[in-house]
């Protein structure tokens, strides 16, 4: 993730004076903003591109409409290099948050002073601006999104011509340009100046994309959904993919206002989801994040699948018709130890990757898996989408249950939850964890007390001082013993 400061006002930036006791400000004293200056503005900033894009608070370095313009110039450049016989274009999609319209306008005037065109989908899922880039066959795909974050929160993920995350070296070289300030000396003129339009039927190409992956042998006739929209990106194409297919759908939480997205709603806050499908008697929730490419399921009886149960269920249909390559499947440290036992019984391999969407990919396509994700219902199936799909991750779903032509809830069984206690610690600093004897010494005897009925995992937080002790266990005591005793080290060793 970037380095930069969130929630500061300009008072406390030092961009403003202080006011007086009268509540007047003193003028400030005018100093000559350079282009060396603003270079290392940026370069002070710390790494712009963290594991999933560039994010921040919307109007605040990094997310400001300057720097937005500059990450369009330098895009378009790096862009420009494609072998092409047309002109050169970068499609730009976003979700529903209010500042999207400030940061849309800046990324297309930085991406037509470059000479490139751009074609405006609106609100649109992640995955169906991936899509979209590879359908349309742009040099690139935007996203203006912020994913599962509150409103105020913006941020932009790149997408190459093929449809996967932009490679790091493309990153790295956007990045470049922007510190080193050479992407401003860069300006075609006159004719060379790209052009931008809105593409009306954005939406309808992403619907037909996303019912192609159901089979054609089955139907949703009979079944009732809840959609829990988020009041995010599916709060169209959802609800539309749905009820095409024949079932019956409710939709909540599918009216956005700029500033509700993932509001008490969503992928992480299910109990709108679990009292409307009780309510309804509705055969299934599926409830979406802010940017659609995460999914979290209810089932009949409001109980809530995780992205491990979904990946299960998946996996398990995928194992029978001769549909998971090498046997195998990719999901991260977070996912419960109830899941790796479950994988183990039903006689599939399990590849573990570091957290995040974009390094469970990497070792997808390193190890040829079709099906990968987190339990936090970011899932990818490669042999549908280049990226995670929460409306996809649902269909395939959806297809597990008219396959066995069971409940939902059946299919939960599938994996037992291991209980599982997660506590961040505050830390002053981090050394590698297996320097620390003593921390060392308590995992190690946790270990041997869970007896191979759980697992302790203790990690630092990428962007933050805190030390995550998890621990997972056959019994909620037990667990959460061990993992007050672990937590009581770290705070001993590096608290």
């Amino acid at each position: 993730m970037p380095c930069f400061r969130t929630g500061v006002s300009a008072h406390e930036n030092g961009a403003l004076p202080g006011p007086d006791q009268c509540g007047r400000r003193d003028k400030p004293e005018r100093t000559p903003v350079t282009r060396e200056t603003k270079i290392s503005e940026v370069k002070d900033m710390g790494r712009l591109f963290g594991t999933d894009g560039v994010r921040g608070v919307a109007n605040i370095s990094p997310m400001t409409a300057e720097m937005i313009l500059e990450i369009g110039r330098a895009t378009a450049y790096v862009c420009k290099r494609h072998e092409k016989t047309m002109r050169h274009k970068i499609i730009i999609g976003k979700d529903t948050r209010v500042s999207g319209y400030m940061l849309e306008n800046a990324l297309t005037a930085g991406i037509c002073s470059m000479g490139v065109d751009v074609e405006l989908l609106g609100p649109l899922p992640t995955p169906g601006i991936a899509y979209l880039t590879r359908s349309m066959r742009a040099d690139a795909g935007l996203v203006l999104s912020a994913s599962h974050n509150p409103y105020q929160d913006n941020g932009i993920k790149i997408f190459s011509r093929t449809g996967f995350k932009l490679p790091d070296a493309e990153e790295d070289e956007i990045e470049e340009l922007i510190t080193s300030g050479r992407i401003r000396d860069i300006r075609p003129t006159a004719l060379d100046i790209g052009k931008a339009r809105r593409i009306e039927d954005s939406v309808g190409r992403y619907i037909v994309f996303c019912k192609n992956t159901f089979p054609e042998a089955y139907t949703l006739e009979g079944m009732k959904i809840v959609l829990d929209c988020a009041n995010g990106a599916t709060y169209r194409v959802a609800p539309a993919i749905f009820s095409e297919l024949g079932a019956e759908v409710i939709a909540i939480h599918n009216e956005p206002d700029g500033v509700n997205i993932n509001d008490g709603c969503g992928s992480q806050h299910t109990g709108d989801l679990v009292e409307k499908v009780r309510e309804t008697h509705a055969d299934i929730g599926l409830a979406f994040d802010g940017d659609g490419d995460r999914l979290i399921a209810v089932d009949e009886q409001g109980q809530e699948l995780t992205g491990d149960h979904i990946m299960i269920a998946c996996a398990g249909l995928y194992k029978e018709l001769g549909l998971l390559k090498n046997n195998r499947v990719v999901a991260t440290v977070m996912s419960n130890f109830g899941f790796r036992m479950a994988m183990k019984e039903m006689g599939m391999d399990l590849e573990i990757a570091p957290v995040g969407d974009r390094y469970v990919l990497e070792m997808m396509k390193e190890r040829d898996a079709v099906i990968g994700g987190e339990a936090s219902g970011h899932i990818i199936f490669l042999n549908h989408h280049t990226t995670g799909d929460g409306i996809i991750a649902a269909l395939q779903l959806l297809t597990v249950m008219r396959h066995h032509e069971k409940p939902l809830s059946e299919l939960r069984a599938m994996m037992t939850m291991y209980p599982q206690k997660l506590i961040n610690v505050d830390v002053k600093r981090k050394p590698p964890i297996e320097d620390l004897p003593e921390l060392q010494t308590a995992i190690r005897e946790a270990e041997v007390k869970l007896n191979g009925s759980g697992r302790v995992l203790i990690r630092y937080s990428g962007t933050e001082n805190l030390c995550r002790v998890m621990v997972e266990g056959p019994d909620e005591d037990t667990t959460i013993l061990l993992t007050d005793s672990l937590v009581d080290v770290v705070r001993k060793c590096i608290g």
